[in-house]
């Protein structure tokens, strides 16, 4: 799958596609129905099936503080995009400057000029263009100007499927992971590279391999047992999501402690399935209660994984 990151990087030779436009944000079994079809709608036209995304979502930069939390970031996104079969993800730097461009920039410049669709699948709830102006129905309109059809992504979606990215989320937030799962089609993981920490972990007996989560907000929060995968082997562990407030943490970031691991982890790609959660992230007086208690996390964190 060809990924084309901004408007600069649209060529000649990505004129003509199908495309649907969205967030996507979790890749759920919703999603993956219209995907499916976008991509049997592609063959039948011997086009390419098209998925477009913005970078930051449009929340996260002018509302950052309440936009949703993230299921997924762009390289899951691709990940999860690329396995369904789609030919290009396009990822438009959403910024300030893009979002002062009206409605009839956005159909004329970007969908009809540079990337010559054919097809349109997008919610009809979707808006777009400055003061968001643009709307389903003058996609239906435009599509009859310049040639393009426009469907909504309810007649391509599963037959009363009430998958949502919010009800992932709120599953996500009860801990029920099952239930995520079921809605995902698959384990609900996170993914990062592996980088320095404070290395306190050590110095409380348990070494914790780091990940920043680089989004506003984790849909997850707390202590977990989990199931990790690296460099193509699985161990189980137990990790925290949270900001580590007993060590004043100020940014959110991912801290897993391996059980029965050796080794440097160190610049490594990292998948964190959680399977359940332990507790919620709590203030400890001092690191030797911090220590007993991420002792007795541990323990629990080996039964639930071993039953």
């Amino acid at each position: 799958m060809e990924l084309i990151r901004g408007l600069y990087n649209i060529r000649d030779r990505h004129k003509g596609c199908v495309l649907t436009i969205g967030k996507f944000d979790g890749v759920h079994l919703g999603h993956q129905a219209v995907i499916r079809n976008l991509i049997e709608q592609a063959r039948r036209m011997q086009l390419p099936a098209t998925v477009m995304v913005f970078e930051p979502q449009p929340e996260e930069l002018f509302t950052p503080d309440t936009a949703p939390a993230r299921i997924s970031r762009l390289r899951d996104k691709y990940t999860q995009l690329k396995r369904l079969g789609v030919d290009r993800l396009l990822c438009i730097r959403f910024d300030r400057r893009f979002s002062q461009y009206s409605a009839e920039f956005f159909v004329q410049q970007l969908l009809v000029k540079k990337l010559g669709v054919k097809f349109l699948v997008v919610g009809d709830d979707f808006r777009f263009g400055k003061g968001r102006m643009g709307d389903f129905s003058m996609l239906e309109r435009e599509g009859q100007r310049w040639g393009f059809d426009v469907v909504s992504t309810r007649s391509f979606r599963l037959q009363d499927c009430r998958i949502s990215s919010t009800a992932v989320r709120e599953a996500l937030a009860e801990g029920d992971f099952e239930r995520a799962k079921a809605m995902l089609g698959r384990p609900f993981s996170l993914v990062g590279k592996v980088v320095h920490g404070d290395k306190n972990g050590r110095t409380i007996g348990f070494p914790t391999a780091n990940v920043l989560l680089n989004r506003c907000r984790a849909p997850v929060a707390g202590v977990f047992a989990v199931k990790a995968s690296v460099c193509g082997k699985t161990f189980n562990g137990v990790c925290n999501i949270g900001t580590r407030p007993t060590l004043n943490g100020q940014r959110s970031q991912l801290e897993v402690h391996l059980f029965d691991f050796s080794g440097s982890l160190y610049g490594k790609t990292l998948e964190v399935e959680l399977v359940a959660k332990l507790r919620d992230e709590i203030k400890f007086a001092s690191l030797e209660e911090l220590q007993k208690q991420i002792q007795q996390d541990a323990k629990q964190a080996r039964m639930l994984l071993s039953a």
